[in-house]
């Protein structure tokens, strides 16, 4: 197929394009920088510009037949009601356009929309979340809840639609195990508050195996939760990371430091989910790295 991708420049986007492409897939990226978005991409890639806040004409999905929707303003910083702004509008109205150019091409007949699994809410404790479980009322959950209702829109048009609820991506190359890394490997890593919120962590590796699972795979159609089938604590992720690099994981971060650090942000580290990928599961989907001593292993040798 032709598929066009938003987020190709950003943690998961190029490693992405690469598999697409060792597939035999055609890829055509949608970006606000496309020059600088191809030159860090394989050879062959097209691209055309597209913003979260201006409308997409039909033309700039290059005749795509599937498009993966992965673009979004960053989590990770203090929450200003300027930066509120940005996270939302960056995935409710960006995917609302998206949608719209994608119902007036005509050629699209497969959407892969990334939410988040924020989704569930800050603090779940260890309760089981699967696909069907209700949302939560926080800030992420909210804008959750109206990305993916944009993003279901598709459907209502006729285009299979699958909704990844990405968890907390490990890769030493980015996202929270880059953040840790230089903690742990001077020695003074340790669990956040109380160690006791679940973190529901995917292997790189797994996360895009999942998207192209969701993409590839005509039976899947709405939320499908990527993460590894065995959640752990922030306290046994801890423990494991140090054990990975032969350092001690025995100094921890106070809540309260947190707090004064991050400001409202803080919220979605000392919460937790305890989020299953049952759609994946009995689909049939093989992980790679299903426990988190192995997957950190693999990754940091």
């Amino acid at each position: 197929m032709k598929i066009a991708v938003t987020g190709a420049s950003g943690f998961l986007g190029p490693q992405l394009v690469e598999r697409l492409l060792e597939r035999g897939h055609g890829v055509h990226v949608l970006a606000r920088d496309v020059k600088r978005t191809l030159a860090r991409l394989p050879p062959g890639v097209t691209g055309s510009y597209f913003d979260a806040a201006t409308p997409l004409s039909p033309d700039a999905l290059g005749g795509a037949e599937a498009v993966v929707h992965l673009a979004g303003e960053p989590v990770a910083q203090r929450w200003t009601e300027r930066a509120r702004k940005r996270i939302h509008d960056s995935r409710v109205v960006g995917t609302r356009l998206l949608v719209e150019a994608m119902r007036a091409a005509g050629t699209v007949r497969h959407f892969v929309s990334a939410s988040a699994i924020g989704y569930y809410g800050g603090d779940r404790g260890a309760e089981p979340l699967t696909e069907t479980s209700s949302p939560g009322e926080d800030f992420l959950a909210r804008v959750c809840r109206a990305w993916e209702a944009e993003a279901l829109e598709a459907a209502a048009s006729g285009i299979r639609t699958v909704v990844p609820r990405i968890g907390v991506v490990l890769h030493p190359a980015g996202g929270a195990l880059k953040k840790m890394l230089p903690l742990f490997r001077w020695g003074v890593g340790g669990r956040m508050g109380s160690g006791q919120q679940y973190m529901s962590w995917v292997h790189r590796d797994d996360a895009l195996g999942l998207l192209l699972f969701a993409l590839e795979q005509p039976e899947l159609r709405g939320p499908m939760n990527v993460t590894a089938p065995e959640p752990v604590t922030n306290a046994e992720l801890t423990r494991a990371l140090g054990a990975a690099l032969h350092r001690p994981a025995v100094l921890p971060v106070p809540s309260l430091a947190l707090k004064v650090a991050m400001g409202e942000m803080s919220e979605a580290v000392l919460g937790g989910q305890r989020v299953l990928p049952r759609v994946a599961t009995e689909s049939g989907y093989p992980f790679q790295y299903p426990e988190v001593s192995g997957a950190l292993r693999a990754l940091l040798g």
